[in-house]
């Protein structure tokens, strides 16, 4: 008697979805509910050193954005040929390669600003947000999730930097972008109202209170609590 074949249907899992609540959560959690400054207190360097002006800090804040994605998915697609003794070293390679061709980018488009921030744009390579989530997260997920994971902790990293650029340059130079809004503001109002600024908000020390500001006004909203 033959033995009867019995086929089993293989049932095929749905996709995710492109932007599905998980996909959105790697974008957004990094924004507020887990900000690599703010909550993860990483990135401060940088985040004191170029934010005097508005025009470096977004120079420097779409430079980290750029590496971190590019990085992420480099080391998310070798992450199956990574031999784990030398995982360090190699994404160390990736992030400096892709930090080297923005400096060239910088420097041959962009030269005033190349003299500004090359020293602060070659430190993205030991940035502790671009090294951890390449260990944390790229290492251990595919592609078109760690580009997401990637982009979500550069923008909560960038807006951060970015508010307190704002402030330090409104409250410190009179101005936003260069234009000098404090003059426009007092010739509207004549010459009998002038607005000061505190040469304080230029300094480190500037930067320091107004990070710390954030940080609490932040973590008063979220109820978040250091343990």
């Amino acid at each position: 008697m033959s033995a009867e074949t019995v086929e089993k249907a293989i049932e095929k899992k749905p996709s995710e979805a492109l932007f599905s609540k998980r996909r959105k959560k790697l974008v957004t959690d990094p924004l507020v509910d887990d900000n690599p400054i703010t909550i993860q207190v990483l990135g401060i360097c940088s985040a004191l050193a170029v934010t005097t002006q508005l025009q470096p800090t977004l120079v420097m804040a779409i430079s980290v954005i750029f590496v971190m994605v590019m990085a992420n998915l480099a080391i998310s697609l070798m992450r199956n040929t990574i031999p784990s003794r030398v995982r360090i070293i190699v994404q160390l390679a990736v992030v400096a390669s892709l930090v080297t061709l923005v400096n060239e980018v910088l420097k041959a488009f962009a030269f005033d600003m190349y003299k500004e921030l090359s020293v602060f744009v070659g430190l993205i390579i030991t940035n502790c947000i671009v090294m951890g989530r390449l260990e944390a997260f790229a290492l251990g997920n595919k592609p078109y999730d760690s580009v997401l994971d990637g982009f979500g902790s550069a923008l909560g990293y960038s807006w951060i930097i970015l508010a307190v650029a704002f402030f330090r340059e409104l409250w410190g130079s009179g101005s936003v972008f260069g234009i000098p809004v404090f003059d426009y503001v007092s010739g509207i109002f004549g010459p009998d109202f002038q607005l000061a600024t505190n040469g304080l908000m230029v300094s480190p020390v500037g930067a320091f209170i107004i990070l710390g500001l954030i940080i609490w006004v932040q973590r008063t909203k979220t109820g978040y609590v250091e343990h």
